[in-house]
């Protein structure tokens, strides 16, 4: 007699996973629709920089409502009933001069507007459906132009000239170290090579991050130094070693000082955070209890900032008792005053063709030094230019055929 079918393995089929990661062309698209809308942002923010236009908090607004606005466009189509959600993934920051990061103030707590020669880093992010894209860049504020006269380029220091081009390079080295099969301590040391050839610091709190679906800072993490062993006695961590695997992605994130590259935070409060959502506690003030309720309602994976309550006063007030226990972690404004700062950020996808990097911009014109790349640094950013010289002869070719020329 045959072997019958169990009746129990056509009860119901079983349902399809959702794949969240690059194996998915819908996935890879949502990734890319939002690197664009992070690319266009930041070029928006860098035309603004200038003398006396805008307050910061102006600019962060300014970010916020283009990411918005843009994301807004894709995907409205509703699905059961809803919209897909979009929107900021990391709040608009504007850091100036020694501040490195997270620097993204209250309308009651402003600070005097940008003036000539200032060091402005950007820092934001954009997620279509949880899919985030992320970027950093490090630009002067040029001097005033009277009105039909051509831009004039900044005056920018040497030593400030010389680690902007480390730390671009050095996020170029290592958005091409991570590729599948390498691992952190591949990245970190190519790091570490561009930042002593410079004779520069990498700044170790700044760490690069795998990204998931509406997850910005994942298990697998990339120093830009090794510890010492007086930094480990001081409770420096060494991080896990790890290994990239194709179908990830990647925040590159790098940040490099003339000084000793120990950021610390200082007087600015700080505004940025984002919810441990582990954790739970019954709080006692009232204005923790809004907070919290708030965060869970509007921002329950994602970082976020006190500006975007609408009682700031009372955002003010509760937002400590979440910290104390554990509710939510602070994004604190880090300064660095031993030396000057460089901030680059982009983000790469691991597809099968290769590492993609899709955000960030160019490093501006006016950042140059006399100091040629090492060879191996040298050898990548040639391959880099190859590669983009063959993407834009293939496009070109593309819209020619398409205006039928």
């Amino acid at each position: 007699m045959s072997q019958e079918e169990d009746p129990r393995d056509n009860e119901e089929e079983e349902e399809e996973e959702e794949v969240t990661d690059l194996r998915s062309s819908t996935v890879c698209t949502k990734y890319q629709e939002a690197s664009k809308i992070v690319n266009l942002t930041l070029e928006g923010l860098v035309g603004q920089c200038v003398v006396g236009a805008r307050r910061i908090i102006d600019l962060c607004r300014f970010g916020t409502t283009v990411m918005e606005a843009q994301a807004g466009k894709l995907y409205t189509k509703k699905v059961n009933g809803s919209l897909m959600d979009r929107g900021v993934a990391f709040p608009v920051c504007i850091s100036v001069n020694d501040v490195v990061c997270n620097h993204s103030p209250l309308s009651s707590e402003e600070l005097e507007p940008l003036k000539e020669g200032d060091v402005v880093k950007i820092d934001l992010g954009c997620h279509l459906d949880g899919y985030i894209a992320v970027a950093a860049h490090t630009l002067v504020v040029p001097p005033p132009k009277a009105e039909g006269e051509d831009d004039k380029p900044p005056d920018v220091p040497k030593d400030l000239c010389h680690v902007s081009v480390a730390a671009f390079h050095a996020m170029l080295v290592a958005a091409h170290s991570i590729q599948a099969g390498k691992t952190n301590t591949d990245v970190t040391k190519a790091v570490e090579r561009v930042a002593n050839h410079y004779g520069v610091k990498p700044i170790s709190s700044v760490r690069m991050h795998q990204m998931k679906r509406y997850v910005l800072d994942g298990v697998k993490e990339v120093a830009l130094k090794e510890p010492t062993p007086d930094e480990l006695e001081e409770g420096e961590e060494k991080l896990p070693d790890c290994s990239f695997e194709q179908f990830e992605v990647y925040a590159v994130d790098v940040a490099m000082s003339t000084g000793d590259g120990k950021a610390k935070p200082g007087a600015l409060r700080t505004t940025v955070f984002k919810r441990n959502v582990e954790t739970n506690y019954r709080l006692k003030m009232k204005a923790s209890r809004y907070v919290l309720s708030e965060v869970d309602k509007k921002y329950p994976t994602l970082p976020f900032t006190l500006r975007h309550f609408e009682d700031e006063k009372q955002a003010k007030m509760g937002i400590t008792e979440c910290v104390t226990h554990g509710l939510v972690t602070p994004y604190p404004s880090l300064h660095e005053k031993s030396g000057k700062v460089a901030h680059f950020k982009c983000m790469v996808l691991l597809l099968p063709s290769g590492t993609s990097r899709v955000t960030g911009l160019n490093l501006p014109s006016y950042f140059t030094t006399d100091t040629p790349p090492d060879e191996e640094t040298a050898a990548v950013l040639k391959e880099l230019e190859e590669i983009a010289a063959k993407k834009a002869k293939k496009k070109a070719a593309k819209k020619k055929k398409k205006s039928g020329k």
